[in-house]
């Protein structure tokens, strides 16, 4: 919808609240998913050393929207040298953002939040303090249980389920770090602290090497693609948004026919449903594969 300039107001409206919602929602479920993923221990970090400030510049980028959207003004201030800590780099990016994204979400229209870096002699401190509405005392030994919600008032819809604090502690715990929360009490503000310990003996990569591969500017290609879905939503979805994007897309609603279509078009990429009627998707794969035409094509589950 977004890609399409659609101008009509009424039509902008709705787009921009699906966004909003479908942002709130996928976050919820995310956070719900992570959670139980660490309380079953099946989620693996895959550590390397990382520079605080890189850590520090994801985590405003996602929380940036928010913040200027309730006109806050954000400060961070980082040592000249910056640290390097051993962890995960999307998982310690999310635990950031949480803590980030609660200061915004509690604090008023125009209030201020102060992110600061402190290098120590064995561990990093990362300071999220804010204006917002504090934190009652009774409230503080609790702050990082599963569904503990800080304010429930009506005029602050938006205050989740009592998961990111929670998920942020445990996520730190696994790097061999801790997180805290300070608060004067209602109306004057709150401060969380996450401890990391400090990597002083691991080199970095070659300066720029990983973030110049990872800047590297992709030139999309138009490609002959195939979308079999026996579900007609997702399907046509899917089907819209290739189309959209220049490439030549052809539609098959059944194993049967994603085959022909495959015979018949040659695509360079199929988007293979696995549940299909007449023919699921794995036999339909190893049929296409038999084909000479068949080994090098990408075939990938929508």
């Amino acid at each position: 919808m977004r890609m399409k300039s659609l101008q009509d107001p009424q039509m902008c409206l709705a787009r921009d609240v699906i966004e909003r919602q479908l942002s709130q929602l996928t976050r919820l479920v995310d956070d719900l998913l992570d959670v139980s993923r660490i309380t079953r221990g099946k989620i693996n970090l895959t550590r390397q050393p990382l520079k605080v400030s890189e850590l520090i510049a994801r985590a405003v980028e996602t929380v940036e929207p928010t913040i200027q959207a309730r006109s806050q003004v954000l400060t961070v201030q980082m040592p000249a040298e910056p640290p390097v800590v051993d962890g995960d780099c999307l998982r310690l990016t999310q635990a950031i953002a949480n803590v980030l994204g609660n200061a915004a979400k509690y604090t008023d229209i125009g209030g201020g939040i102060v992110l600061q870096v402190c290098a120590r002699a064995r561990d990093v401190e990362i300071r999220v303090r804010d204006t917002g509405i504090g934190i009652p005392a009774e409230v503080l030994p609790k702050i990082f249980d599963l569904f503990t919600q800080l304010d429930q008032r009506m005029e602050r819809p938006q205050s989740g389920l009592g998961i990111g604090l929670a998920l942020v502690r445990r996520l730190v715990e696994m790097h061999g770090g801790s997180v805290s929360a300070h608060s004067e009490g209602p109306g004057r503000g709150s401060e969380f602290v996450i401890c990391l310990p400090l990597m002083t003996t691991a080199a970095l990569p070659a300066a720029g090497d990983s973030v110049a591969l990872e800047r590297q500017a992709v030139r999309p290609e138009h490609r002959r693609i195939l979308v079999a879905d026996d579900n007609l939503d997702a399907l046509e979805s899917l089907a819209a948004l290739l189309a959209l994007n220049g490439h030549e897309v052809h539609r098959a609603q059944d194993g049967s026919a994603a085959l022909q279509a495959a015979i018949r078009h040659r695509p360079e990429v199929i988007f293979l449903d696995i549940g299909m009627p007449q023919m699921d998707g794995y036999e339909v794969a190893r049929r296409i594969r038999a084909h000479e035409w068949g080994k090098g094509m990408l075939l990938s589950s929508p």
